[in-house]
């Protein structure tokens, strides 16, 4: 997975209308990514530059990103240099991985000066410097010293260098016949590794499709490449190059069948057969913007929620050890009966046994047949002490098994809690979510309470979902969401749904009185098995039942509710229904 050169140049040339632009607002979401807001006269459009070693890019962005309250020191460095700076020109060297921002803004005595915002999309690499008329760095989002590398160091002051670059053919200035004789240059390479030693701006994903074009489907060396290999090799470049220069060119995401993103390419990708979902996109912005936006969104909150994450999986070791444990001991309460029955037979016994035999021989009376039994006996206790013996391991064991299954039961509700818990945070989008998922754990006792400096983040509302026959779903986000979503405002004849088994939110149709389709209930459905933990599963069983039919037991921890009269149905989450109906705000 690689943002390569080629698709890089054509994200610069959907990017190319922003000049002319006015920085209006620089943001700085997280430590490794900047977001400006440029106004043109169509309006305003959110520039995200991201330098994450397996996540660097720049691209337009529709995605809501939380901003911190307090902004980084290099967000403030930016905002003072480039704040209401007029974006002059996008520039890329070839198919190099680097896009340089022209900027002219003004100073601290009102005088225009040109700065360079250099993005360079390298992996791990990946930074983003600012670079001033002088061609010296200003200061960098990364700054690399000369302990990190000794080739080329990024430090304020220090004149700009170009990263070290090899001389290679491109795909879109260079003729196909030209490309496939340099490859013939690497006889024992497999023909995509070839490609990438020989080419300029591709990433492997492509070099492999054109290894499946050229082979029929087939790995090969380049020695063992035929002159119809070459034709069919030659032919698939050249048809490549013509679709991307002409923009009739797709931009093809690759999606698992689990829903796991795993790649993109600039142009159709037919390598992976039925294995992969292929999604394609008009624009490289939009392609990039789909892969990422859920990604990212996750690892922030993760990186934000780090805490509570470590506290949620080690308390939910913890409970599975502690019921482990708690079930083996119960195992040894099934003996109990036994001693029960090896007590009432001493008693019965009692007249023929003395003290200081080391068992009892009796007729177990239990038994229809009569058969022999034999007991072990303690020599230092009289017959009589040792039947009381086996009849206080049994009360003791009896005991032991009540208490157990009522531990156990407890166990795996709090486990069940804390999965609910665990799922929500998952699905958390902003630092609001994270407050008001940390203030629940707080009230259950599994964190301290802690003083927040002024406002708490406020929570967003219950997700909105509209049907396609007009009914209005609302999707919890988190337990005391759900709770209040349930059992507080929603109406009694409101259809209510929940993952069969399965942590998920609580999800209801707002019926006003009316019996909502099918479509919708379906639709309902779906959305309660996308907003669960079965979200990449197939054939997700789904209960619904009326919101009367729906209790919270007291004493019940948050988000835990019981019910009854519910049918269930069988659905798959799609993605693209869940974007179709939401409702945006």
């Amino acid at each position: 997975m690689a943002l390569d050169g080629i698709f890089l140049g054509l994200v610069k040339d959907r990017l190319m209308p922003l000049v002319g632009g006015r920085v209006e607002k620089i943001h700085q979401p997280s430590r490794e990514e900047i977001l400006f807001t440029i106004r043109t006269r169509e309006g305003a459009h959110k520039l995200l530059f991201n330098t994450g070693a397996g996540t660097a890019r720049v691209h337009i962005t529709k995605a809501e990103i939380e901003n911190p309250k307090t902004p980084p020191m290099f967000c403030m460095f930016m905002r003072k240099h480039l704040s209401s700076g007029k974006l002059i020109d996008i520039r890329q060297d070839g198919l190099e991985r680097i896009l340089y921002f022209d900027f002219d803004s003004a100073n601290e005595m009102g005088d225009i000066c040109r700065f360079t915002l250099a993005i360079e999309i390298m992996g791990r690499h990946s930074n983003l410097i600012l670079i001033n008329s002088e061609g010296k760095v200003v200061d960098s989002i990364k700054r690399v010293g000369q302990d990190m590398s000794a080739v080329r160091m990024v430090l304020p002051g220090i004149t700009y260098t170009l990263p070290p670059r090899d001389k290679r053919l491109s795909l879109l200035d260079d003729d196909s016949r030209i490309i496939c004789e340099a490859v013939k240059g690497y006889p024992k390479q497999s023909l995509p590794k070839a490609l990438m030693k020989t080419m300029e701006g591709i990433s492997p994903v492509f070099a492999r499709e054109a290894e499946f074009y050229a082979a029929k489907g087939n790995e090969i060396t380049v020695e063992d490449m035929t002159d119809e290999h070459f034709d069919r090799l030659a032919f698939y470049l050249k048809k490549t190059a013509m679709d991307v220069k002409s923009g009739s060119n797709k931009y093809t995401v690759l999606k698992s069948k689990e829903g796991l993103l795993k790649d993109f390419c600039f142009t159709d990708i037919s390598q992976y057969g039925n294995l992969m979902i292929t999604k394609q996109f008009d624009s490289p912005c939009e392609a990039l913007d789909y892969f990422y936006s859920e990604r990212d969104s996750i690892a922030r909150m993760k990186q934000k929620a780090q805490d509570l994450f470590k506290l949620l999986i080690n308390t939910s070791e913890r409970i599975s050890r502690r019921t482990a444990n708690q079930r083996e001991e119960l195992k040894d309460c099934a003996e109990r009966d036994k001693l029960k029955k090896y007590g009432d037979l001493l008693m019965a016994n009692l007249y023929q046994l003395e003290k200081g035999q080391g068992e009892a021989i009796v007729q177990d009376y239990y038994d229809p047949n009569l058969t022999t039994v034999i007991i072990p006996l303690d020599k230092r206790l009289n017959p009589s002490q040792n039947a009381q013996r086996y009849y206080k391991e049994y009360r003791k064991a009896d005991t032991a098994e009540k208490k157990l299954t009522g531990l156990i039961k407890e166990g795996e509700q709090e486990l069940e809690y804390i999965d609910s818990v665990f799922d929500s945070l998952t699905r958390a989008t902003t630092e609001g979510d994270i407050a008001e998922l940390r203030a629940e754990l707080a009230e259950q006792g599994y964190i301290k309470h802690s003083k927040i400096k002024g406002k708490p983040p406020k929570g967003l509302p219950p997700m909105r979902f509209m049907s396609s026959d007009g009914f209005e779903i609302k999707v919890g986000r988190n337990n005391k969401q759900n709770d209040k979503l349930t059992c507080k405002d929603s109406e009694k004849l409101d259809i209510w749904f929940h993952t069969k088994n399965i942590t998920g939110s609580h999800t209801v149709i707002s019926c006003h009185g009316e019996q909502p389709p099918e479509t919708t209930i379906i639709e309902a459905a779906v959305i309660a098995a996308y907003h669960s933990k079965a979200k990449n599963s197939s054939q997700v069983p789904v209960d619904y039942t009326l919101i009367k039919n729906v209790k919270k037991p007291a004493g019940a921890k948050p988000g835990m509710v019981i019910f009854a009269n519910n049918k269930t149905l069988f659905v798959t989450p799609d993605e693209d229904l869940i974007e179709k109906l939401k409702v945006k705000k």
